[in-house]
């Protein structure tokens, strides 16, 4: 089987990689040229437009996106949807707000073009290990192009699934995100919980090497922080910044509207937030309000 890739950053170079060791045969585009090259060295077919692509590619296509959510999907969209045909399929593999692949699968439609979002985990591990797909979309269009979600997935038969209508596979996960910024956020605050314990001089990376092997908080994040630990014991050189890219927000908000709490998650993406601020407005007040009412002693800039 054959499919077109649009964007190679190190995850869709990946994808397009995995397919080609499975036996299809891809087309590729990428604005930046020497990423083109790159894949093309591996065996893909490396096109310089999105016009290029669709006169490469057999009907009925299928065109699989892994560019940034937002207007750089928005915008490579509406170029398929102005070359492509009915019968057709986008696959739209990034991180997009699930009532945007809703609005976008419609618009296709009209067209005869058919819409897949795919709710895509792996990271830069998925080269080797596979991709977790949740897939929303015309059922048919997932059938036709199910040879590729089980050669991406970790094995044919297990890590991927249709799991509803367009828009369910965006949603399926971005709340995976949600999860994942909560059990990060756990494991984060029980390691410094323990660095902190000096009297018992705690080697971090021996404890989550044996938490790796029969204990119920075994996991493959548990397993990355063990590498991490192994390899930098005090994180020497990391500073504690950690950005947030947009699907737990989301899921928080998806919280507000639906009136179901998520405290846990909630309070992942306010520590994220809270980490980027060195010197935050909030917790100064707090310790101005501590000396106006107290007369409790405040530290001042030069003592930071």
């Amino acid at each position: 089987m054959e499919m077109g890739m649009v964007g190679l950053g190190r995850m869709g170079g990946n994808m397009a990689l995995r397919l080609m060791r499975g036996g299809h045969r891809v087309v590729v585009f990428d604005p930046i040229k020497e990423a083109r090259d790159a894949i093309a060295g591996e065996g893909a077919v490396a096109v310089g437009s999105i016009d290029e692509m669709v006169r490469a590619l057999v009907e009925p296509r299928a065109i699989w996106l892994m560019v940034p959510s937002g207007d750089p999907t928005e915008r490579t969209i509406e170029a398929l949807a102005a070359q492509l045909f009915a019968g057709d399929t986008i696959v739209d593999g990034g991180n997009s707000n699930y009532r945007d692949s809703m609005r976008r699968a419609a618009a296709v439609k009209e067209k005869g073009i058919l819409f897949l979002d795919a709710g895509t985990s792996g990271g830069i591990w998925g080269l080797k290990e596979g991709y977790c797909l949740m897939v929303g979309g015309d059922a048919e269009a997932f059938r036709r192009l199910e040879p590729v979600f089980q050669t991406l997935a970790p094995s044919p038969d297990a890590g991927y699934a249709r799991v509803g209508p367009s828009g369910a596979g965006h949603f399926v996960k971005m709340v995976h995100n949600g999860i994942e910024y909560g059990l990060m956020e756990a494991y984060a605050e029980g390691f410094e919980l323990m660095e902190a314990k000096h009297e018992f001089d705690l080697e971090l990376s021996q404890i989550a090497e044996i938490w790796r092997h029969g204990s119920v908080v075994r996991s493959w994040l548990l397993d990355l922080a063990a590498a991490a630990l192994k390899e930098l014991p005090k994180l020497e050189g990391i500073q504690a910044y950690v950005e947030d890219s947009g699907e737990g927000r989301w899921t928080v908000q998806e919280s507000v509207d639906l009136g179901i709490p998520l405290p846990v998650i909630t309070l992942a993406l306010q520590a994220r937030f809270r980490s980027r601020q060195p010197q935050p407005f909030g917790g100064r007040l707090l310790a101005a309000l501590r000396n106006q009412f107290g007369g409790h002693a405040v530290k001042g800039s030069k003592d930071v």
